[in-house]
């Protein structure tokens, strides 16, 4: 016996099932449902299961359902579990639905039972089919499909699925924006157990890029978007373009949602229009942020933002920051601008300026920091963005080296980073790399130099419940001496962003009975995740932190390291709330238990 399932234009008919109820009778008691398999593997078993609408009613302890909703579910299950197994490369199944004994099927949808008891599903799925003749074209050049849809493979349709959405994207990569399926012819052979399938595209003209309309904007200029959007008008026609544009729009903040459209029909010149439609983001945010540290003490920071402050989508923010030190009765503070402006220089450069003052009160110095300044922010790709940055610095500080040390200089910030991770906020895999180089020359007796920092992370899913994170920094100043390096450069050891266990910036180089910061820096750190419930992950850290004198650490400078248990407690909109406990394992600066209370992973 062969089956013949024929579909003119498009892949694949979905199979509704459409049920009236005139009356609705009383609440029925609670019922029992179970899905046997007979002759067929237990994982199929287990989705037919999780995906048969009796059995999600039955399992619903906290609903009461009328007999009438529960003989509707029994009979959509027919559709349901036939979608499922032919999926899995079952086509011949027989599936009977029992409801209190009586094929669902039997029952009409508007004579349901006073009530219902039992519902027993029984599912023979038959022989698993494989792939005959395995058919699609004509394909795109250098098209690769899935290894699923092969002769000889198991005949699931998410194979033809795929290999059909394979082909025509290639077709569309190649600039044949309206390639489509025209015909296809799927075969199913009973006694053999195969399945033949001929799928026949049709790829379409090869288009261009046609005209770009924008609407949804009200407070953005259109002539804005158009010019942060990059859209390639003239070109020949490519998704991973119109990509570029949507991402484009999305990376300013100031819209909430863009959607791109192609039009249903090309032009009569090849060319292909395309709209876009934004929603806009409301102008203004603020936020704020608490952290605790059992020897740093209380830091409370906050921002204004505003996405959209002269119609082009720009944006300034406004951080604010201020710590108390409670050990000592210290305090500093911080207010910092930055206005971004998107696409100013180029579609992926966008210029911005910043500036700040600061006063640090710090465990081994203080120091008062003006600068100000403005660079280019430049988009590589989705995963890599760079930024280069000049502006005068000026700063006057106590520390071990003596009171009242100014500083003036020029710097050159520039910062790249690459983030691979899977998700910037709790990453289960991938990695992140963030390289930070700052050249300075100074004015009068301050020294010229450069500073840099390399801070790389990498994190690998064990199990679906426990992930690895590694983290590793270094820092080196070259150029300048100790003395002629304002502090912020220089790198200390010790707490939440460092060695946890150890007391914020502990360890740095002894300068008579004081501390200094070292040119050197080398910091390590392992975490072992444990989700234990969707909102609950326990963590178990060691931190291992290096300073020295020269730029280069070695293995005769001090060191530290530390170690403890954290809890992550994820809240909805807010992200994991991190509690850690830490001791100090080794290092002279050793002061006891110390804990910290933030947002998020340490890393």
């Amino acid at each position: 016996m062969k089956t013949i399932f024929r579909n003119e234009r498009r892949f694949g008919r979905a199979m509704a099932i459409g049920l009236m109820t005139a009356t609705v009778p009383g609440l029925a008691a609670a019922f029992d449902a179970q899905l046997s398999m007979t002759d067929g593997p237990e994982k199929l078993e287990k989705r037919l299961s999780a995906a048969s609408l009796a059995m999600s009613l039955s399992r619903d302890d906290d609903t009461r359902h009328t007999s009438s909703e529960i003989l509707a579910a029994a009979r959509a299950d027919y559709g349901t579990l036939i979608s499922l197994l032919y999926d899995a490369g079952y086509f011949g199944p027989e599936i009977h639905i029992y409801v209190d004994g009586r094929e669902a099927a039997d029952i009409a949808p508007l004579n349901a039972p006073e009530t219902i008891t039992k519902i027993d599903i029984q599912v023979t799925p038959g022989r698993l089919f494989t792939f005959g003749r395995a058919d699609i074209g004509p394909l795109a050049p250098d098209t690769t499909l899935p290894e699923s849809f092969r002769s000889g493979q198991p005949a699931q349709t998410s194979a033809i699925r795929s290999a059909a959405i394979t082909s025509i994207n290639e077709w569309r990569d190649d600039g044949h924006a309206k390639a489509d399926i025209s015909d296809q012819t799927i075969v199913a052979d009973h006694p053999e157990a195969v399945l033949d399938v001929e799928v026949e595209l049709q790829p379409g003209p090869r288009l261009d890029f046609g005209q770009l309309t924008v609407k949804g904007n009200q407070d953005v200029r259109t002539d804005a978007i158009l010019r942060i959007a990059g859209y390639p008008e003239g070109e020949q026609f490519d998704p991973e373009e119109l990509d570029k544009v949507r991402s484009r729009l999305r990376r300013t903040g100031a819209f909430s949602s863009v959607a791109v459209q192609e039009a249903d029909t090309p032009n009569a010149d090849d060319t292909l229009d395309i709209g876009i439609t934004v929603g806009e983001q409301l102008k203004r945010r603020f936020s704020f942020g608490i952290e605790i540290e059992s020897d740093d003490g209380i830091t409370l920071s906050g921002e204004w933002i505003h996405r959209n402050l002269f119609g082009g989508a720009e944006r300034l923010k406004i951080e604010a920051e201020t710590g108390t030190d409670y050990s000592d009765g210290g305090f500093d503070g911080k207010l910092t601008f930055r206005l971004d402006m998107p696409a100013y220089f180029g579609t992926d450069n966008d210029l911005f300026y910043f500036g700040g003052i600061e006063y640090l009160d710090e465990p081994h110095y203080d120091a008062v920091n003006l600068y100000g300044g403005a660079g280019i922010r430049r988009v590589f790709s989705e995963d890599l963005t760079g930024e280069v940055s000049i502006g005068p610095f000026f700063s006057q500080v106590d520390d071990a080296y003596g009171s009242d040390r100014k500083f003036q200089a020029v710097r050159l910030p520039s910062r790249l980073e690459w983030d691979k991770r899977d998700d910037p906020v709790n990453a289960t895999k991938g990695f992140y790399l963030r390289t930070n180089v700052t050249p300075y020359a100074g004015f009068g007796e301050t020294q010229a130099g450069v500073s840099a920092l390399v801070d790389g992370r990498t994190y690998l899913a064990v199990t679906d419940s426990i992930v690895l994170a590694g983290r590793a920094q270094v820092g080196s100043v070259l150029g300048s001496s100790l003395t002629g390096t304002t502090p912020d450069l220089l790198f200390f050891s010790g707490g939440a962003d460092t060695v946890r266990g150890q007391p914020y910036e502990s360890l740095g180089i002894p300068v008579g009975t004081d501390t200094a910061g070292g040119k050197s820096f080398l910091g390590l750190s392992a975490e072992v995740r444990t989700r234990v419930t969707s909102a609950i992950t326990l963590v178990g850290f060691y931190d291992y932190g290096m300073v020295g004198p020269d730029s280069f650490v070695t293995a005769d400078d001090e060191s530290q390291s530390g170690a403890g248990l954290g809890l992550r407690y994820g809240l909805s909109g807010i992200g994991a709330i991190r509690v850690d406990v830490a001791y100090p394992v080794h290092g002279d600066t050793s002061d006891g238990l110390q804990f910290y209370i933030g947002i998020g992973q340490a890393f």
